[in-house]
């Protein structure tokens, strides 16, 4: 019983480690404000009152677009 749970653990502990190198950052998007003309580059909505504009980007200036597949 205990070879049975450390194998489960042992798999357990590979599955995430793999699951974590297959992992992508994620993508930034150009925001822009509803009540003020000011634009932010962030990957989630700043705040409430913000509209997304373009995207997704590979980088934090919003400079180098996504290609979608």
């Amino acid at each position: 019983m205990r070879i049975q749970a450390r194998a489960a653990g042992a798999c357990i502990v590979l599955g995430v480690i793999c699951g974590a190198a297959l992992a992508e950052p994620a993508p930034w998007y150009l925001w822009r404000s509803k009540v003020e003309n000011s634009y932010a580059c962030r990957q989630l909505m700043p705040e409430t009152g913000w509209m997304r504009v373009a995207g997704p980007f590979k980088d934090s200036h919003c400079e180098k677009p996504i290609r979608v597949k």
